[in-house]
């Protein structure tokens, strides 16, 4: 990592309203810090870049809503849901002319590529960690979303 992503790092971190952000790469560790409300951030999630480069959909700060009402207990008891492992831009396909990675009734199995997450420039695919059919898909395409907020519902096979 060169001094230029260092610098969009911090500031992207200063925009975002993180409190610490912490990144480890084979060759280095860096750890950002701000004077913000804390908000806590673990992921494990591989970097990985894609093929092709999407257009970056600007980052705004959105006014926190209410979360959304959960489905029936009954419903949402036998529903898995996948949530996203950092903050970052949300897609769905790895470019505007590309299919979807992963539609409603898709089945899914551990370890497929189900979405992309861009932050800092980089695209990292994010992989489904369950098994299952895809029941609803609770992010529109290139949007930013936080770190645990909800993107996938899944029946579990």
């Amino acid at each position: 990592m060169d001094i230029k992503q260092i610098q969009e790092l911090i500031k992207f971190v200063s925009r975002s309203g993180v409190n610490e952000v912490a990144i480890e790469q084979k060759e280095f560790k860096i750890t950002i810090k701000t004077n913000q409300t804390p908000t806590v951030i673990n992921t494990t999630v591989p970097v990985q870049t894609a093929p092709q480069v999407l257009p970056a959909a600007p980052v705004a700060p959105q006014a926190t809503a209410p979360a959304a009402p959960a489905p029936a207990a009954d419903d949402s008891s036998k529903y898995i849901t996948v949530k996203s492992p950092m903050i970052g831009t949300f897609y769905r396909s790895s470019s505007p002319d590309k299919p979807s990675f992963a539609n409603v009734g898709d089945e899914i199995t551990s370890g497929k590529v189900i979405c992309i997450i861009e932050a800092m420039k980089l695209f990292n695919e994010i992989e489904s960690e369950v098994s299952g059919r895809i029941v609803k898909v609770l992010v529109e395409n290139a949007t930013p979303v936080e770190y645990d907020q909800p993107l996938f519902l899944v029946e579990p096979m």
